[in-house]
């Protein structure tokens, strides 16, 4: 029975409005979060052992393009389609599906579905994309689990453009849907949408001071503010911002005077209501709303009544038509500033003849001045912007290639490399972008070559340093790097310093030799080499073993290496390998966290990798931090049983280094880092730790070692799974 003091209290914990429920991390918010290793995982995806590969073969991928052709205008009421097309509305949750991809860390972009979750499916500059989503559904359902969502979003951003006269360059399904909200991704330190530009600035009046690795001027944009940097128009200024965004996505001016004008070339902007009478985003929405929001249920909030943006009009004459009609119009005329309804700056023609003044939505025997917002008039105002748009406007076929290739490599970027590519719309072109490595040899013998690789007489710390240090540049994000393609041997990977540019240079001399006298790549070679490594450290702690090995790999050309595009992929610490290129705001060991989930490593995988790396000697330079055994270059649990030995306590030396000194004696028996003894003072990595450190962990260990050592080395052969 409750007395009236548990009245009004639910007895279920979690989720209760009545109770406030603190995390770990709530009440420490200084302990290391190891979520993002364990994302994404069984437990939540309803498909386990599903796979979208195999059922992609069974797609009509016809009458699934004429399914999304029909829907284009085939208009519902609940929300009708401007001028009865919703082209427009599909294009822009395409863009901002890939548009949140940023070369830095290769996160955000459209490749996994994840604009069906937050924050994405509820920031401000996504307003009204949920019901794109929804009207999707319909054909979701028909074509089932044969169907991501995250293929579903591009194609109908490409079949839009198709229905209004685009030629598109192509398409590819291959996209897997997450399940879950994306714990990866820092899209910043702001606890509210469009805060303050400054916050995220050294100098907004610089804007490559913008923090690394944010690409969007604002928490909840996925560009720049189409009002001006801070809501304060500025051509000139904004000009410079849109630069550095779409740099961030390694995109160069042409494309993103192409993206710009080819974005607004169809559709409208929306700004014709009242934004106060807008609900809550998704995420905050009542439940009555069925996963909608935004619903004004005060005013009417469709049709010309909509509001998105804030911001009000069509760019062009005819916004169902892919034509010159924004350059005409942009080039055309002189433009002022002017209010939306809303209440929003934009740019408005002065003098503008009646017949080039676009319809209304709804009623087209109404017309209304086209808009620009500062971003389009950004491309009239900067000299280099400038120029590229007036060939544009004078070369109408030019400007429709340029665009469909840069909207192919924006919806694409992320995909990784072509071999990950499938469907009937994949260009035959390989582009530069793409990473294309060629096809290496299988049909040599495999043992042979690993006797002349031991013939070298390279140390452990040699061949697995090397290996590793080609492997570890893999990204699960966008699915770039790693070993295949030997790109560590070529600018700019051969130089940087996390590389040691002369241990390097040393071991690719021996190696080339090698793959002279065999023809076998040198991408194979460096791998081999590493497994090589792993067995002889193996060998000389007591156990035999013999390291998975699929030949395969090739050597990429400088030609076909984008070296601008591959800096970002350079590893500024390595906690694998105990380095760090310099001291960080952010601790080592979320670092190497970082590395660990770009890597696709769960927690395990990082403990036994970090433990035999530091066993094996595999410091950079050669550092003895972590090395916590008499016998370096033995693959032993020497670094457990050290790490949770109790005959050592820990003595701070500096912000990286600390003292590992025997209580009895007084001595320093070793020397560490934060990214060694996280893994006896964080609670989880420390359990996983102490199964290593027991005294029947020797054979388990190097089992998992080996184990996750081949994860890591094969993590970019895309063509073991196709």
């Amino acid at each position: 029975m409750m007395d009236g003091s548990d009245r009004d209290k639910c007895p279920v914990m979690h989720g209760a409005q009545t109770t406030q429920v603190r995390s770990v991390t709530d009440w420490w918010p200084n302990a290391l979060n190891l979520d993002i290793l364990h994302q994404h995982g069984a437990k939540s995806n309803p498909l386990t052992g599903f796979s979208y590969r195999e059922a992609l073969k069974t797609l009509d991928v016809t009458a699934l393009k004429a399914d999304l052709h029909a829907l284009m205008t085939d208009s519902q009421e609940w929300w009708p389609a401007d001028w009865g097309h919703y082209g427009g509305l599909m294009i822009r949750m395409a863009w901002h599906a890939a548009g949140s991809y940023r070369v830095s860390d290769g996160r955000g972009g459209a490749g996994t579905g994840n604009l069906r979750f937050s924050p994405l499916n509820s920031w401000p500059d996504n307003t009204n994309l949920d019901k794109a989503r929804r009207l999707l559904w319909p054909i979701k359902k028909k074509y089932g689990n044969a169907l991501s969502w995250a293929d579903l979003f591009i194609l109908a951003g490409n079949v839009a453009y198709e229905s209004m006269g685009l030629k598109t360059f192509g398409f590819s399904f291959g996209r897997e849907d997450i399940w879950h909200p994306e714990k990866d991704v820092y899209w910043g330190s702001e606890t509210e949408f469009l805060a303050p530009a400054e916050n995220r600035y050294d100098d907004i009046a610089r804007p490559a001071t913008l923090e690394n690795p944010l690409a969007a001027v604002h928490m909840g944009l996925i560009y720049v503010n189409p009002e001006g940097v801070n809501g304060k128009p500025d051509p000139a200024m904004t000009a410079l911002h849109v630069r550095e965004t779409f740099a961030r996505m390694a995109m160069n001016d042409e494309e993103t005077a192409a993206l710009t004008a080819g974005g607004h070339t169809v559709g409208k902007a929306h700004g014709g209501g009242r934004a106060e009478n807008l609900g809550p985003s998704p995420e905050g929405a009542d439940i009555s709303e069925a996963g909608l929001g935004w619903m004004n249920h005060t005013t009417r909030g469709v049709g010309r009544n909509t509001v998105t943006s804030g911001i009000e009009g069509a760019w062009t004459t005819h916004p169902t038509q892919w034509d010159n009609g924004y350059f005409k119009l942009l080039l055309g005329y002189e433009w002022e500033l002017k209010k939306s309804p809303a209440g929003a700056w934009q740019w408005e023609p002065i003098g503008i003849r009646e017949e080039d003044k676009p319809v209304d939505v709804e009623d087209p025997s109404i017309r209304y001045n086209p808009i620009m917002t500062d971003a389009d008039m950004a491309m009239k105002v900067d000299p280099a912007y400038r120029a590229i748009i007036e060939r544009f406007a004078a070369d109408q076929d030019y400007f429709s290639d340029t665009f469909a290739r840069a909207w192919f490599k924006l919806t694409h970027r992320d995909m990784g490399p072509k071999v990950r590519y499938w469907g009937p719309e994949v260009p035959a072109e390989d582009l530069i972008w793409q990473d294309p490595v060629p096809a290496g040899r299988t049909d040599y013998d495999v043992a042979a070559v690993k006797a002349q690789i031991a013939g070298l007489g390279l140390s452990v710390q040699d061949m697995v340093t090397t290996a590793w240090d080609s492997a570890r540049t893999f990204r699960g994000s966008d699915m770039r790097g790693g070993a295949n393609g030997a790109r560590i041997r070529l600018a700019p990977q051969k130089d940087w310093e996390g590389n040691e540019p002369a241990r390097l240079s040393r071991v690719l001399a021996a190696y080339a030799g090698v793959a002279q006298a065999t023809g076998v790549s040198m991408a194979d070679i460096i791998v081999l080499g590493g497994n090589l490594g792993v067995e002889m450290a193996a060998k000389a702690a007591g156990v035999t073993v013999t390291v998975p090995f699929a030949p395969g790999r090739g050597d990429a050309s400088e030609a076909q290496t984008d070296a601008a595009s591959f800096a970002p992929l350079e590893p500024l610490a390595d906690g694998f390998r105990n380095w760090m290129k310099k001291d960080y705001a952010v601790a080592a060991e979320e670092l190497m966290l970082d590395r660990a989930q770009l890597l696709g490593l769960t927690g395990p995988e990082m403990t036994v990798l970090v433990g035999g790396m530091r066993a094996m000697g595999t410091n950079h330079g050669g550092t003895a931090h972590g090395v916590f055994t008499s016998r370096p270059g033995a693959l032993t649990t020497d670094f457990f049983v050290t790490l949770t030995d109790m005959a050592y306590k820990w003595v701070p030396k500096g912000s990286n280094l600390y003292h590992l000194v025997d209580r009895k004696s007084g001595a320093v028996a070793y020397t560490a880092t934060r990214a060694d003894l996280v893994f006896g003072s964080n609670s989880i990595l420390r359990a996983y730790a102490e199964v290593y450190a027991q005294d029947d962990a020797h054979p388990k260990f190097v089992a998992d070692f080996v184990k996750a050592w081949t994860k890591v080395m094969n993590a970019d052969r895309f063509d073991l799974a196709v």
